[in-house]
């Protein structure tokens, strides 16, 4: 078991009808890290909403054929899914469109809602019908629900916002209309940019607003929803400052891509800082700093900083097979076909290997396998996150303690599993250090949840929800 990814999202508005759907498959592609199970794009084209959604990798679901069936538009919002809550199944491909009586809307969402079950339960007493497992669809129903009693889509977002508790960016899309918010506690990143001829581009990372040559203009502040028309973008705060700030701290660990800049601090300053503090709180003598790639490439460089050790690329990875790699049988390692060792660069060396984190243990094993069957002579571990002790209910793929080696297990015990020489994790009192500021959640690690634990926390409850009702008749 590992981390997967958060999703991601992305939305365009240009001033005239243009090849939006393009627009958006740039950005997606930029985004593919977050989410690499499914993706969607919903273009706007004169009020007609047009979209192709499907399992796979962007490149995979957007050929040349579906890709060109694309409307041109003046409007386009898109998504790229990894499912923290709800199965791998078409019907909850994103974005989720919906027909209403005021009109239409396509929603796109990153994070999770700790309220989610609760919701559902309420909107299905009132008669709703859910055709996806994913909570996505339950904002969308909310958005909806307001959206028939007030007089504009914006809103209706604000009143949503309201009841809904937990992470939440989102992206969504009315005839005349995209609107951007972000939860009060600002779980998940959300930025948006301007392209010199005049279209505004929302994503859920800087990179992809650069990917389609946009220059970033700011974050969305926790709380905060923009309206982006034809008259302009205006901004309302209603929300803001009602919580306090708890960005999710494993997006500059794990999630994000180092080129990023998440609420005014860059990804790859913040993992360089881990490896400073790691060379500090666990320094070892050794021969070269290597990194797992690719989010422990630049802890490792930080930690080669530090200590003086030389930094080298001691493992390869193939870069034509994704987190989503699913190999034929069991017969061979799959970590063997994803990273290979350099021999020349760690046999015979004392080795200080840096990896983003330890989940299980399994795939840590097979890569100091890996690196002793090369000829590493000493392997030091160091993991620039603290130890996972708990799950996380805002959309990281942490969903059980009995699945967290750290659980059950010492770190000198952990090490000896793994089979390295020493093992050292970041201390979770120095994690401020990596963002300069206190405004971040950290519950995967210290158990601090900021909102309430929800009753339910299983990744399929929704599925397992109708399983029962099918069984009951």
């Amino acid at each position: 078991m590992s981390i997967h990814e958060e999703c991601g999202v992305f939305g365009v508005i240009a001033p005239e009808p243009c090849d939006v759907g393009s627009i958006c498959y740039y950005g997606l592609y930029a985004l593919q890290h977050r989410g690499q199970e499914s993706c969607g794009i919903v273009v706007n084209d004169d009020g007609v909403f047009v979209s192709h959604k499907d399992i796979g990798l962007v490149s995979e679901v957007f050929s040349g054929e579906s890709l060109s069936g694309l409307p041109k538009g003046t409007m386009a919002v898109a998504h790229a899914r990894y499912g923290t809550t709800g199965g791998t199944n078409r019907n909850n491909c994103q974005p989720i469109e919906v027909n209403h009586q005021k009109g239409r809307m396509a929603l796109a969402h990153n994070g999770n809602l700790s309220n989610a079950a609760e919701l559902r339960n309420e909107l299905e007493l009132t008669g709703a019908i859910f055709h996806t497992t994913s909570d996505t669809e339950t904002i969308a129903y909310i958005i909806t629900k307001e959206r028939l009693r007030t007089s504009s889509i914006e809103d209706a977002v604000s009143c949503a916002m309201n009841t809904l508790d937990g992470a939440y960016s989102l992206v969504l899309m009315s005839p005349q209309k995209m609107i951007c918010a972000r939860d009060p506690y600002g779980f998940r990143p959300l930025c948006y940019g301007k392209t010199a001829d005049g279209m505004y581009v929302v994503a859920s990372e800087s990179c992809a607003i650069k990917a389609v040559g946009a220059e970033v203009i700011r974050d969305v502040e926790p709380g905060e929803i923009l309206v982006f028309s034809k008259n302009g973008v205006v901004s309302r705060k209603e929300h803001c400052g009602r919580k306090e700030k708890r960005l999710c701290i494993f997006e500059y660990i794990y999630f994000a891509r180092p080129d990023s800049v998440i609420d005014g601090v860059s990804v790859h300053a913040a993992r360089v800082q881990a490896g400073r503090i790691l060379a500090q709180t666990h320094p070892v003598e050794a021969d070269i700093v290597i990194g797992v790639p690719d989010s422990g490439l630049d802890a490792a460089l930080g930690y080669s900083r530090a200590s003086g050790i030389p930094y080298g690329i001691g493992l390869i990875k193939n870069k034509y097979i994704g987190r989503t790699f699913i190999a034929p049988g069991d017969r061979l390692d799959k970590v063997k076909i994803k990273l290979a060792a350099v021999e020349d660069a760690v046999r015979n060396k004392r080795v200080v290997l840096i990896d983003d984190s330890i989940v299980r243990g399994t795939t840590s094993g097979r890569i100091v396998k890996l690196l002793r069957e090369a000829g590493a002579k000493e392997i030091h571990m160091r993991i620039s996150s603290p130890p996972f002790l708990h799950p996380c209910y805002y959309g990281t793929d942490i969903d059980s303690e009995e699945h967290l080696i750290a659980c059950k297990h010492s770190v000198s015990e952990i090490s000896d599993m793994i089979g390295t020489d020493s093992l050292g994790y970041l201390p979770v009192e120095r994690l401020g250090s990596l963002i300069g500021n206190s405004g971040f959640c950290s519950a995967c690690f210290d158990g601090n949840y900021p909102t309430t634990v929800p009753s339910d926390t299983r990744k399929d409850r929704f599925e397992q929800r109708l399983s029962d009702r099918k069984k009951g008749n």
